[in-house]
């Protein structure tokens, strides 16, 4: 017998809770100076945070840059905010609900 979601209670196997509220998500992405002249590029707003390690270290790989997951956010070293959209996107988040300021 296969196990059941908590959210919906479909079997986990055709559960979309996860697609669903991903697509609810507004993400945030804006600039944060630090220390003088150094820049943090900052993205908030995910509600579910069990895939964001991932999504951190692929982020880093891709931009060649320092960064880390601190309280559900993204903290990425440097200005990156004009490369974050196609990224996400190509994570099947909709380039509608992602906010670059």
């Amino acid at each position: 017998m296969s196990e059941t979601c908590a959210i919906c209670g479909l079997p986990k196997e055709i559960c979309a809770c996860k697609e669903i509220s991903k697509s609810e998500e507004r993400i945030e992405v804006y600039l944060e100076r630090r220390h003088g002249r150094n820049f943090l590029t900052i993205i908030r707003g995910f509600e579910e945070t069990a895939g964001l390690k991932d999504l951190v270290k692929e982020m880093k790989r891709k931009l060649a840059c320092g960064g880390t997951l601190k309280d559900s956010r993204i903290e990425l070293q440097g200005d990156h905010r004009d490369k974050i959209k196609d990224i996400l996107v190509s994570k099947n988040y909709r380039a509608d609900q992602i906010d670059v300021k």
